[in-house]
């Protein structure tokens, strides 16, 4: 009964006391580091006031919810580590490391910083840091640890040799590869060549990854000697590295050395097998298609040297056989013998130039003959039509007599309206006398208005017309006309030929003609016919 008693007088002493009283543990969220560094896991007792009593601190690996003790620190008993982690686990501060507390030098727990070195994959869990303290109980916290790998990369060729083959098939020619990496790596390839990249992702029991790309081309002539350049991305690491591709292809010929021109006599004349190959080409052997090589033949090496001159027994078909370690290929030239040399023209160069020359003559005579036919149309105006164009602003400008009306503007005269360009137009019709003596009422007045910008630019002006003639009916004057203030300009002109007529209208003028006759460099001058 006495220790039950004890018992429930400790629980209600426990249960009693400030939970956490300020108390707690501060630990990072989360710690990384790569295989083989070395990482710091913090962890800080914070004490409250009054202050507990820290009787241990335990630090616990968490795998699969099954906690696994890596090392201790008591004030008593002083440090121990578990074998897996003895050699590459301790704590940080030398007061923790201290084996037993004396009332000299008392243990300090408050910081029981751990330090991981040569850091493993399987040291990748979560890690609880737990304070266990009297009255107050155990406060905890945890911090997680991730372990990276960096990968090891190389690019390498498929094949020391690459051969192109008939039939011709695609095939893989470099391979990069980024192995036990964690996180997996990011292979790209940089190349001119035209080919195709292939990617596999391989998971180790460890838990890292192997990534591996094969570059597939097809292999020819064309891809011998091009560069092929691996990227691997890990992390911020950048790893590059390049390879050049060695194709071995049958030889590709060609023979040189007839110009066309092979006419009887000629001298120093000679025929070359040119062969691109890889390997070199070993072997050449000439022959003549339908027949055998003339005597007079020399061979060396690649080259058929005719030794004289040029005869008919020259021309046939020549055949070249290339050969080396892949395979043999072929190359022939049809040589025509002539009894004459053939005529040289220009070199093409020149009828290049020439044919230049002549388009663009043509182009300059289009262009120019367009500019002749506008600018015939589009005749500038003269002088003598600048001063008809002033008399004719004179005459819109004169006041009208007072108690007349100007009647609306009519349509412009067209050209059919004008008299033939190669006479002069006839004098205005004649007016009886009769007519001329009666007066003029508002409504017998037209006032024409007409575009004269229009006009002068599609009437030529005729040469100055002077009619000296006199009227039947009234006789020629120079005498002023009457009452010069009230006469009234009746616009627009009338062009006929050289002369202007306008009429007159006021006392004295009725009926009167007023002639404005044009004088080459002259203004005009008026005369009233009465």
């Amino acid at each position: 009964m006495a220790m039950l008693a004890t018992f429930w007088i400790v629980l209600l002493v426990a249960l009693n006391a400030p939970a956490g009283n300020g108390q707690s543990v501060q630990t990072d969220p989360s710690k990384s580091g790569f295989v083989g560094d070395t990482v710091e896991l913090r962890c800080v007792f914070i004490n409250g006031k009054p202050p507990v009593k820290i009787s241990q601190v335990t630090w616990q690996k968490l795998i699969n919810g099954t906690k696994q003790n890596v090392a201790t620190a008591n004030p008593d008993l002083g440090v121990s580590v578990l074998p897996p982690f003895k050699d590459r686990v301790s704590f940080k501060h030398p007061a923790v490391r201290q084996r037993t507390s004396t009332q000299s030098a008392p243990s300090t727990l408050e910081d029981t910083t751990i330090v991981f070195s040569n850091l493993r994959l399987s040291d990748e869990a979560a890690y609880i840091c737990e304070y266990t303290t009297f009255p107050a109980g155990n406060r905890e916290n945890m911090v997680n640890l991730t372990v990276f790998a960096r990968p090891v990369t190389q690019m390498t060729l498929t094949s020391a040799t690459i051969v192109a083959r008939t039939p011709k098939r695609k095939i893989p020619v470099a391979t990069c590869m980024s192995a036990n990496g964690k996180p997996p790596s990011i292979i790209k390839w940089d190349t001119t060549l035209k080919g195709e990249a292939t990617f596999q992702e391989t998971r180790n029991p460890n838990g890292t990854v192997t990534v591996r790309s094969n570059y597939i081309v097809l292999p020819s002539r064309e891809t011998h000697r091009q560069k092929l350049t691996c990227i691997v991305t890990y992390h911020t690491d950048r790893f590059i590295d390049s390879v050049i591709l060695n194709v071995q292809y049958e030889p590709e010929v060609k023979i040189e050395g007839f110009d066309g021109n092979w006419y009887l006599n000629r001298q120093d004349v000679k025929l070359t097998c040119n062969a691109d190959a890889n390997p070199a080409v070993t072997i050449y052997q000439w022959k003549l298609l339908n027949g055998s090589l003339p005597n007079n033949i020399e061979i060396k090496n690649n080259t058929l040297f005719f030794k004289g001159p040029v005869t008919y027994e020259f021309g046939g078909t020549y055949v070249c056989d290339a050969t080396n370690s892949i395979g043999t290929r072929s190359g022939l030239v049809e040589v025509n013998v002539t009894e004459k040399p053939m005529p040289q023209g220009p070199p093409g160069g020149i009828f290049g130039m020439l044919g230049v020359v002549v388009v663009a003559g043509l182009i300059v005579g289009v262009v120019a003959t367009i500019c002749m036919v506008y600018r015939r149309r589009q005749k500038p105006r003269t002088e003598t039509d600048n001063d008809l164009i002033a008399v004719a602003d004179s005459c819109l400008t004169k006041p009208e007599a007072p108690g007349i009306e100007a009647p609306e503007k009519p349509e412009s005269p067209t050209r059919t309206d004008l008299p033939p360009a190669h006479k002069p137009a006839p004098p205005p019709p004649k007016k009886k006398s009769s007519d001329m003596k009666s007066g003029l009422t508002s409504d017998e007045i037209q006032v024409v208005h007409l575009d004269r910008e229009y006009e002068i630019q599609k009437i030529p002006l005729q040469p100055p017309y002077y009619d000296m003639a006199q009227s039947e009916s009234t006789a020629f004057t120079d005498k002023p006309v009457s009452s010069a203030a009230k006469l009234i300009a009746v616009c627009p002109f009338s062009f006929f030929g050289g002369f202007i007529e306008k009429r007159c209208l006021g006392s004295g003028c009725y009926g009167a003609h007023l002639l404005m006759h044009v004088v080459q460099d002259e203004l005009p001058s008026e005369r009233c016919l009465d």
